[in-house]
């Protein structure tokens, strides 16, 4: 079996594609998948550069997101069948998690495919039964892929852990990433009014594209927060969605209104803030942090994107062979939106 995987941590000279991994058999409440597409996420980076108490068995398939046709069930699958079109919630929950019964399964242990367990870019894959979605034969296999962790992600974030309304502002960090082109379209999807701070005139235009009202090239305006101020009346704005985190933060604090929220959804510029509390407690900042979602978010979000309504932004498609050249792309900027690899291609 085909599969792309990283052989250990470090450069792009770990990232490759072997050619002899074993065919997976799916277990009780598992189905096995023949996989046409699968994703990667910013999550794939960090991965490869590794962390303390972060064990992989190697070679290590990457990517969190994928979709294809279920090719097997294992004993006490009754609701897929082989042939079925499906995707998958990257969010793996351990079946006796009592987190099961409160319906936000995110906020106990988890695993993600393509971290903790191996992920999605391989030619066949095995998955709880559970995490897996049905996908109408309209949308493709790589629409379903590039969906699944940032819409999820930014769809509890946004609106059920930000409790986001219809006539709200929200600033939004950031303009090509995943979770960031997610967030401006479910943002405006909830009647909200979308400002955009991007890093050149290509990625802004790029942002209003895609239904970012205002937007702001940090280029030619650095202190992107002052800005925000002035449009905004020098009130601020309701809601800041910041996952660059530390050359960020400390401008999202000041962007945000008296008894606004700053929704932390990552950290790619590093993890450590310097945080001045009195710009906490006295303008009554709320500070929510996220991650990934429930499975009721995943089947909200993603039936929205099977409608058409959330467009999935897909700024490269290549083959699982050029494996090493997508996280390249990836990890150097180059694309506005996601990198998808056609499995089956």
């Amino acid at each position: 079996m085909k599969a792309a995987v990283i052989t250990g941590h470090g450069g792009l000279d770990v990232v490759g594609v072997a050619d002899d991994l074993p065919v997976p058999e799916p277990g009780p409440g598992e189905v096995r998948i023949k996989v046409h597409a699968a994703a990667l996420n910013r999550l794939d980076l960090w991965v490869r550069a590794g962390w303390p108490g972060l064990e992989l068995k190697l070679p290590h398939v990457t990517c969190a997101d994928g979709a294809g046709v279920v090719d097997a069930v294992g004993p006490g699958v009754t609701s897929y069948a082989p042939g079925d079109r499906v995707a998958v919630n990257p969010t793996i929950v351990p079946p006796d998690s009592p987190s099961l019964l409160t319906g936000m399964e995110n906020q106990a242990r988890i695993s993600i495919l393509g971290e903790h367990a191996p992920g999605l870019a391989s030619e066949y894959a095995v998955v709880p039964a559970r995490n897996l979605i049905r996908v109408p034969d309209h949308v493709d296999f790589a629409t379903a892929a590039a969906a699944g962790l940032v819409y999820l992600t930014a769809w509890h974030s946004l609106i059920t852990r930000g409790g986001l309304r219809p006539g709200e502002t929200v600033l939004v960090v950031g303009a090509g990433g995943g979770v960031n082109t997610a967030s401006i379209q479910i943002a405006k999807l909830a009647g909200a009014t979308v400002c955009v701070v991007g890093s050149s005139a290509e990625k802004c235009a790029r942002a209003q594209e895609i239904g970012a009202d205002v937007t702001i090239n940090r280029q030619e305006t650095p202190e992107w927060s002052r800005e925000v101020y002035r449009l905004t009346d020098k009130q601020g704005v309701d809601v800041v969605v910041d996952n660059v985190g530390q050359d960020t933060f400390t401008s999202s604090i000041r962007c945000a209104r008296i008894g606004g929220r700053i929704l932390v959804v990552g950290n790619t510029s590093g993890p450590f803030v310097n945080l001045d509390l009195r710009q906490v407690f006295a303008r009554q900042v709320s500070i929510i942090g996220s991650t990934m979602g429930p499975q009721q978010d995943y089947i909200r979000v993603m039936n929205l994107v099977f409608a058409g309504r959330l467009r999935p932004v897909i700024g490269a498609r290549l083959p699982l062979a050029e494996h090493r050249e997508a996280q390249r792309r990836l990890e150097d900027f180059e694309v506005f939106g996601k990198v998808v690899l056609d499995v089956a291609r």
